[in-house]
C-alpha cells in the first residue's frame, strides 16, 4: 500500500495503469528527528509524502535565526516546488520535528508520466491550489490578524499540534518570541 497514492486518488482517479507505473518509483524513507529532508541551498529533485511524523519548513538568516514557515503532518506533501522548476537551491530547509516516514519520488520521473495522462495535470493543478489556499490564507492572517488570532487560527488549524512540537517553534511560526507565546497561552486559561 502507497499513502502517496491513496493521496493522489483523493484528488483525481488513478487509472490502474498509472498506479502500477507510479508505485515502481516510490521509494519509502525513514528521517531521523531534527534531520533534513530538504536543506536550504540543496538543489532538491524529489517530492516526498508525509506517511508518519511531522516536519516544519524553516528560513534562516545571516544570523543564524529560524523563522518557521510551515508545519507539515501526516497525509501531507513535501517540495521545494519553485526550487525544482527554476532548477536552483531552496530558499528553505525542509526538517523533521519527529522521527519520520515518508515516500519519495523523484520530480523528474514522475513528469514522464505526464506525457501518458492527462489526469496527472489535474493532480498538479489541484495539489498548487490546495498550496495556493494556505498560502494566501498564511499572509491575509499576518497582515490582517494580531499575535493572539493568529494563535487562534493556529490551534484550529493544526489540533493537537500544540502537543507535539515546542513552543518555541510555534513561537517561530507565529512571528512572537517565547515569552509572548506564554503570555498569550496564560491569558488564554492554558498555562496554569
Amino acid at each position: 500500500m502507497s499513502y502517496f497514492v491513496n493521496y493522489i486518488k483523493t484528488l483525481v482517479e488513478l487509472p490502474v495503469d498509472q498506479e502500477r507505473k507510479l508505485l515502481k518509483i516510490i521509494s519509502k524513507r525513514k528521517i531521523k528527528e531534527n534531520d533534513n529532508f530538504i536543506a536550504a541551498g540543496q538543489h532538491p529533485k524529489t517530492i516526498a509524502f508525509v506517511c508518519k511524523g511531522l516536519f516544519r519548513y524553516y528560513y534562516s538568516n545571516d544570523k543564524g535565526e529560524e523563522f518557521t514557515k510551515a508545519f507539515f503532518t501526516e497525509n501531507s506533501v513535501l517540495i521545494s516546488y519553485s526550487a525544482i522548476i527554476q532548477n536552483r537551491g531552496s530558499y528553505f530547509t525542509a526538517q523533521a520535528i519527529e522521527d519520520s516516514e515518508i515516500e519519495v519520488v523523484n520530480y523528474d520521473r514522475l513528469l514522464d508520466l505526464f506525457s501518458e495522462w492527462e489526469g496527472w495535470n489535474k493532480f498538479l493543478v489541484a495539489m498548487l491550489q490546495k498550496v495556493f489556499f494556505v498560502k494566501e490564507e498564511r499572509e491575509r492572517q499576518f497582515l490582517l490578524f494580531d499575535a493572539e488570532k493568529r494563535y487562534r487560527s493556529f490551534l484550529e488549524q493544526f489540533p493537537n499540534l500544540d502537543k507535539r512540537i515546542s513552543q518555541h517553534l510555534i513561537a517561530s511560526y507565529l512571528r512572537i518570541t517565547p515569552e509572548s507565546l506564554s503570555r498569550l497561552r496564560r491569558k488564554m486559561g492554558l498555562l496554569s
